[in-house]
């Protein structure tokens, strides 16, 4: 009967989040002037006035979204809770990787904003404005997907890059790679018989191999920041296999940068080895959501306003 912590990547902002776990809690609070102070602007007033638009900038949602899930984790903390014994894994889709281990302890919410920031910004710089793409692909089997992907990727030409970038589960897979090779693949995949094939409204195609000049500029910055044994293992996406050590840590990290999430596998992992609850740490509830599809016999506890970490303190004893 064990229980893993979860932590939301990018999708799930929204203005105003974490704005009662601070108002409820100091500890809460106190996180978002870390983060304010680690970057050196006043992002957690971006978080709860926005603009909507600012806030969705990938350099700003990385590190706001991680804000968050610590006060969140933080407020826990305050009542007494400890990750240590009570959690046996901890998890996070694409950046909530880092707020998974900034929860675990292996760095520190100052260096895991600055981190974030630093990844965000060479994501997008990765690859010109325009030149990118990501999509939806909807109710088609994985191999069918990956075979649309090779053949876009061998028609558009000049090595072009396509593939999978998300297995979110449920029937869900996002693409990634050069625009006019992923806009072929969707079409391929329709004609194969996808549910929907969705071009989608991202600034860059995360999670792919144009990525990797980000994943170089990752790979020095983790290399200057203090990194710690974390309290709990981390199951990574890059190996869904987990682990402890801090120097595999780094690398997984800096290789999700242009790997595959293996969300779906994460979940799956996690039932078939004694996981029987999933808590979601931070905004939204969309890691339950895709968790009740993935796995039915894994029950799934939102956790990210006041009412939701009292609750969770009630459940978790």
């Amino acid at each position: 009967m064990a229980v893993a912590f979860t932590f939301p990547g990018q999708g799930s902002q929204a203005v105003g989040m974490g704005k009662d776990l601070a108002d409820a809690f100091p500890e809460a609070r106190r996180v978002f002037q870390e983060v304010d102070d680690a970057l050196g602007e006043n992002l957690s007033k971006l978080i709860w006035e926005g603009p909507e638009e600012a806030l969705t900038l990938t350099a700003n949602a990385q590190p706001a979204l991680m804000a968050v899930s610590l006060a969140a984790i933080r407020a826990l903390e305050s009542r007494g809770f400890s990750l240590k014994g009570k959690v046996a894994y901890v998890a996070g889709h694409s950046l909530g990787e880092y707020s998974a281990l900034a929860a675990a302890g292996f760095v520190s919410v100052a260096d895991a904003a600055r981190l974030l920031r630093i990844r965000g910004n060479a994501m997008q710089a990765a690859v010109p404005a325009g030149e990118g793409a990501m999509a939806a692909i909807i109710g088609l089997e994985q191999a069918d997907v990956e075979a649309a992907c090779a053949v876009a990727a061998q028609g558009t030409g000049n090595g072009s890059v396509c593939q999978i970038a998300n297995d979110n589960g449920g029937g869900q897979l996002v693409i990634s790679g050069a625009k006019a090779a992923v806009e072929l693949a969707a079409k391929l995949c329709t004609e194969k018989g996808a549910k929907r094939a969705l071009m989608l409204q991202v600034s860059a195609p995360f999670h792919s191999a144009l990525m990797t000049p980000a994943a170089e500029i990752m790979r020095e910055a983790l290399a200057g920041v203090a990194k710690a044994t974390p309290v709990v293992p981390i199951v990574p996406n890059v190996t869904v296999t987990p682990t402890s050590e801090p120097d595999e840590i780094a690398r997984r990290l800096f290789e999700q940068v242009v790997a595959r999430v293996r969300w779906r596998e994460t979940v799956e992992w996690f039932g078939a080895n004694g996981v029987t609850t999933l808590y979601e740490i931070g905004a939204g509830k969309v890691l339950s959501g895709l968790a009740r599809r993935i796995n039915r016999d894994i029950a799934t506890t939102s956790v990210g306003t006041a009412a939701e970490v009292e609750a969770a303190l009630a459940s978790l004893g």
